[in-house]
């Protein structure tokens, strides 16, 4: 397809950014792609709208008449409830019970309904509920309602668009997300893992000279550390008939570890400050003011190193609201001690992420990384994909460790640069103790920027001009089915699972899985159950291989329970099956049950659908 525009799109825990190129601004004489950032019209305060570079990925839902009448309007929109972006950010800190924030975290948290509106979460606020999927949602409509507003002769809609996703997220948080895009009239869509986008935005700035900085053999570490999660991939560069090739070979398991998890350490240790020298115990809102705060206070001190401490000003919850606000402050030391020490500690390449012991009970929310160390989870990385990196990197043998010689640094964590610089002092060190030489440093991106900027080259990648990055399926998926065994009182039958896809297979292809003497149970108006897993470390499997579930690097996924074969003529009725699995061009996993008896089809979307819902 041929538009007038490639669009990149960053759908930021914290911020989300678009970019883009103008087909009629690239010189063919010329490897430049030229990308511009698109300012996104936003409410910044009552009344008043103004372009910024970001939009806070955040929804404040006013309620009553605590504004003014015109306070949320939009050039293109009157809106008296929901706003977002940099206003949204700012009055949730006052208004923390109706305002969402995060919600693509939850947008991947598999133990919740996605689509069933939970945040702001705990809140009793019920008029300002929203789903994460609608929240995701109403971000990329505003975008694309902005978009229209600046681009009146081109809508969004019909330019060509590469939107982002942690390289982590697994097939169900994708499909949400597609669908997410397309309720918001985004239709001609591709998805781009975020570490590909920021490396693809490094080669960008870098312009021509981006292959005298890289050579065959160099094993590129992209470290991500955003808002909400922490993504790892390894892109190997090889030779392909005398031209530089990049391919990614690994990337790491889901880690929700990010900013947020530092806000929420920061305001913990503000409020046992106020409880231990004042005796002041904040309420559960409160600590959720105190934590947006901490939030503003952890950038403006990292960004300034002669400041000493950043004020906060806490609501009181009494009849006298304003005499009994709580003032305290967020000090340098504690940044220091906390996030250096807690978050980005010194360790070995033999270190792995803590497991503590798991409660029997525990309060519902977000599935936080147990260990806060994002270098304890890199040295986790790098030490599974030994296998990994045998098949692909030239030299190097099964069982030796995987490092990397060039680094980047992805994520808006990383505009302290201690926190940067703490993370690849590390890696030397690695280096040092196995005996290889240090990695140097990619750099030339914008940390905020970076993720959209990349997305917008990909577009102008995928049509044949500049480089490509190869890779495929982030993992390999299988489906569980039963293995006959006799009937044993108090024994369920034994679990294996079944490739559907394998580890790197392209956007575009199928896979037909035949032969297996596999049975579908067509129980008659009676829903069954599908089990999925997939692993990102397990290279080995191909499409129709059989695995026993009793290997940690399986990961079980939602069920999908569904009515199947309503025909069925009787009780457990089983009829001979063929799997076809289809990964789509936007990398979403369709599976296919076919009846070898009169080819029947069925569909099972079980990425996107609930028990509640059928085919």
């Amino acid at each position: 397809m041929s538009t007038k525009y490639c669009i990149g799109i960053d759908l930021g825990t914290t911020n989300t950014t678009i970019s883009f190129v103008e087909r009629d601004s690239i010189d063919e004489r010329d490897d430049h792609i030229p990308v511009s950032e698109f300012a996104v019209p936003q409410v910044t305060e009552p009344g008043a709208v103004e372009d910024r570079p970001t939009l806070p990925s955040a929804v404040y839902v006013a309620g009553g008449s605590e504004l003014p009448e015109g306070s949320l309007h939009l050039p293109w929109r009157a809106e008296e409830k929901a706003v977002l972006g940099h206003f949204a950010r700012e009055q949730g800190i006052r208004v923390p019970a109706r305002f969402i924030h995060s919600s693509k975290s939850w947008l991947c948290h598999g133990g919740v309904n996605r689509e069933e509106a939970i945040l702001p979460w705990q809140s009793d606020e019920a008029d300002a509920m929203r789903s994460p999927a609608r929240v995701a949602e109403m971000i990329l409509k505003h975008l694309q309602e902005a978009w229209d507003y600046r681009h009146a002769g081109d809508p969004l809609e019909n330019q060509e668009i590469t939107l982002c996703v942690p390289a982590s997220f697994d097939a169900e948080a994708r499909n949400l997300t597609v669908a997410a895009a397309q309720r918001a009239g985004l239709k001609n869509l591709h998805l781009l893992e975020e570490p590909q986008a920021a490396f693809y935005s490094w080669i960008e700035s870098a312009g021509r000279e981006w292959r005298d900085q890289v050579t065959v053999g160099d094993v590129i570490l992209v470290v991500d550390v955003g808002g909400g999660t922490t993504d790892f991939s390894l892109i190997v560069v090889t030779e392909e008939d005398g031209a530089l090739q990049l391919r990614r070979v690994a990337v790491g398991e889901h880690i929700l570890l990010g900013g947020d998890n530092m806000d929420l350490a920061l305001a913990f240790a503000v409020s046992q400050q106020l409880e231990q020298e004042r005796g002041t115990k904040l309420d559960g809102f409160q600590m959720l003011s105190l934590t947006q705060q901490c939030r503003a206070g952890k950038e403006e001190l990292l960004a300034n190193s002669e400041a000493d401490s950043y004020p906060i000003a806490i609501l009181g919850r009494g009849s006298s609201v304003i005499g009994g606000t709580i003032r305290a402050e967020l000090r340098r030391e504690t940044i220091d001690k906390l996030l250096l020490s807690g978050f980005f500690p010194k360790c070995s390449m033999d270190d792995r992420p803590a497991r503590s012991r798991r409660s029997g009970f525990r309060e519902a929310g977000l599935p936080y990384a147990t260990d806060g160390a994002v270098t304890r989870h890199l040295a986790g990385f790098l030490g599974a994909q030994q296998q990994a990196a045998a098949d692909v990197i030239p030299g190097h043998e099964p069982g030796q460790t995987v490092l990397p010689t060039r680094v980047l640094f992805n994520g808006g964590v990383f505009h302290a640069t201690e926190l940067k610089t703490r993370v690849f002092e590390t890696i030397c060190d690695w280096c040092h103790a196995a005996g290889r030489d240090v990695p140097t440093m990619l750099e030339g991106t914008d940390l905020d920027l970076a993720v959209s900027r990349g997305a917008a080259y990909h577009v102008i990648a995928r049509s044949g001009r500049g480089v490509r990055i190869r890779g495929g399926s982030p993992r390999s998926y299988y489906v569980g089915f039963e293995a006959p065994m006799p009937a044993v009182p108090g024994m369920e039958p034994p679990v294996k699972l079944l490739c559907l896809v394998p580890y790197g297979m392209e956007e575009g292809t199928t896979c037909d899985i035949s032969g297996r003497n596999l049975d579908l149970c067509m129980w008659k108006g009676e829903p069954v159950e599908f089990r999925f897993f997939s692993s990102t470390t397990r290279r080995e499997d191909e499409p129709g291989s059989v695995s026993d579930l009793d290997d940690e690097r399986f990961e079980e996924h939602g069920s999908l329970e569904t009515t199947v074969g309503e025909s069925g003529e009787g009780e457990g009725d089983a009829v001979e099956v063929d799997l076809r699995s289809h990964l789509t061009e936007i990398g979403v996993l369709d599976l296919n049950v076919v009846e070898r008896a009169g080819h029947v089809t069925h569909r099972l979307e079980f990425n996107v659908r609930h028990a509640d819902r059928e085919t």
